[in-house]
């Protein structure tokens, strides 16, 4: 297989990025999307449990905020899930902390599927709360893992996976819950049962995969180990160089002392990466996408779309999410890190403002309401090219072995802290700024694009040494 041995895909790493990625990601997108469609029957669910249990009707707005605690709780739970991520990651390695956190996905689906069983709305939000912890911690632990394993040339490429997993299983969630498939009054607690099967297919297969080398070398001392699981990986015992810039990084290592919180803040070696990786994961979360997705059905229906035909054209929308998450796995090694994202930041950055001019002006020029379905798709496009990818692995390139997983953990728990705040404040802007709403985006786009440019160094095809040594260099000039 000469095409396979030239790119270093073997199909021992090729395994192993499924293992880690299509038992992990799933939860991370499914469980983001999966309480879209089935939103009425499981508001229904509330209404005639809390009817019910006090003898008398909730209301309206007591049904939305039980059902909003239920959708955000998620969100608190990654918070909690991503903090821990550096202590359960240095603790049980890589590998051993993705299959311990399976636990939480067996217990959170115990919950929600029973819980119209047990005509129990809390056990719904409990179980959120707890896929949540296990989605927090699979953020960091995953591309943390698919970085660790891959060869340099092939970084970008792999650690892009995690979030073509991700757009995928939004799209899964959303066609599993349509009321033609298990949306219903009676198969909606289906919907929330599926999250067991990445889980057993991870139990399944990542025990045959072997740990992290470079944790295996630097945290618990053992070169033969190393080797070997490299050896394993790459389907060659020519890991000579490879072995050298793990042992040069262990050697470092053993200089310093043990990377803390307070060390991560006042050593300018550390703290002008983590600056980089926080702000970096804000630009994700405060782009705009998510007011995109929730606001795309509204403007396929003013377009003329019936609500069943908005709906899928919705789902449409979620298809090219993943095609172009696709074309930016591939380009990512060809154009790089930061050239993608300036790229998918600037196109967002220009389309806000189109598609705030279309909105605002759709009742005076109808066609423009043609034109905002185009400036939609455009977005999720400029997205998916670099924003939705690319700072879930550049994180873990910035940094050295000893500071990764407290790096890790800080930069995606900032990530779901934003994902929280703009789906707690979104719906009260809209309602104050209405057809405008995009133009809060649009400031922040500008200030990311500027800061990306300024700040935000190229890492393709440099060795972790190499990336380190960069800020090394600013430091001291």
């Amino acid at each position: 297989m000469p095409y396979i041995r030239s790119t270093g895909l073997t199909g021992h790493l090729s395994f192993a990025i499924a293992a880690a990625a299509l038992g992990s990601a799933f939860q991370h997108g499914y469980n983001t999307g999966v309480v879209n469609a089935p939103r009425d029957v499981i508001m229904k669910f509330i209404n005639a449990t809390y009817t019910e249990r006090f003898n008398e009707e909730p209301g309206e707005q007591t049904v939305t905020i039980i059902f909003s605690i239920m959708v955000s709780i998620f969100c608190i739970g990654g918070m909690v899930g991503a903090l821990g991520t550096a202590y359960v990651a240095e603790t049980f390695g890589r590998k051993g902390s993705l299959l311990l956190n399976n636990i939480l996905v067996f217990i959170a689906a115990g919950l929600m599927v029973f819980s119209k069983m047990a005509k129990s709305y809390e056990m719904l939000i409990i179980g959120r709360f707890f896929i949540g912890l296990n989605s927090g911690l699979n953020a960091g632990l995953v591309p943390m893992y698919l970085i660790e394993v891959s060869p340099t040339y092939l970084r970008g490429a792999v650690g892009t996976i995690y979030q073509l997993v991700i757009t995928i299983t939004i799209l899964i969630s959303q066609i599993v819950g349509l009321p033609q498939v298990l949306g219903t009054e009676e198969h909606w607690p289906y919907v929330f049962g599926m999250t067991l099967i990445p889980a057993i297919f991870m139990l399944a297969t990542m025990p045959l995969c072997p740990e992290s080398p470079r944790y295996i070398l630097i945290f618990q001392g053992k070169e033969l180990a190393a080797q070997k699981a490299l050896t394993w990986f790459r389907g060659t015992i020519e890991v000579h160089d490879e072995m050298d810039e793990m042992r040069s990084e262990y050697e470092a290592t053993k200089l310093v002392p043990k990377v803390t919180l307070h060390e991560m803040w006042t050593n300018p070696v550390l703290r002008t990466p983590l600056i980089i990786s926080v702000v970096v994961m804000l630009s994700q979360q405060l782009s705009g996408i998510n007011a995109a997705i929730f606001f795309s059905t509204k403007i396929f229906e003013s377009a003329g779309l019936n609500k069943e035909t908005a709906l899928y054209a919705t789902l449409g929308m979620g298809s090219i999410n993943i095609l172009m998450t696709i074309v930016s796995l591939v380009l990512v090694e060809k154009a790089g890190r930061r050239t993608l994202h300036l790229v998918g930041l600037g196109g967002m950055g220009i389309i806000t403002v189109l598609l705030t001019l279309c909105m605002a002006l759709k009742t005076l020029v109808p066609w423009l309401s043609y034109l905002s379905i185009i400036w939609v798709i455009g977005f999720v496009v400029m997205f998916a090219t670099g924003p939705g990818s690319i700072p879930w692995f550049l994180v873990t390139e910035l940094f050295g072995q000893g500071a990764r997983a407290i790096a890790t953990s800080i930069a995606v728990a900032v990530n779901w802290s934003a994902n929280f705040v703009v789906g707690l404040s979104f719906l009260p802007l809209t309602t104050v700024m209405g057809d405008y709403t995009f133009l809060i985006f649009t400031v922040f786009l500008a200030i990311f694009w500027i800061f990306t440019y300024k700040r935000v160094p190229e890492t393709k095809n440099k060795t972790i040494e190499e990336i380190t040594s960069i800020f090394r260099q600013q430091i001291y000039q």
